[in-house]
């Protein structure tokens, strides 16, 4: 397993139980901010390198 891919894993994993939390204590805004956690797309693309000059 790649470390992006743990690393996708993970925050699906943080925001599921944040929005899991929200809904415990009845907080809309940490259940959006777990649902949007959830839902983040991520890039597979790595940045370029600069040319050094």
């Amino acid at each position: 397993m790649s470390a992006q891919k743990t690393t996708d894993d993970a925050d699906k994993l943080r925001g599921s139980v944040k929005e899991a939390i929200g809904k415990l204590i009845g907080d809309p805004k940490v259940e959006a901010e777990g649902k949007s956690q959830q839902e983040l797309p991520k890039s597979d693309a790595k940045p370029k390198p600069t040319p050094k000059s």
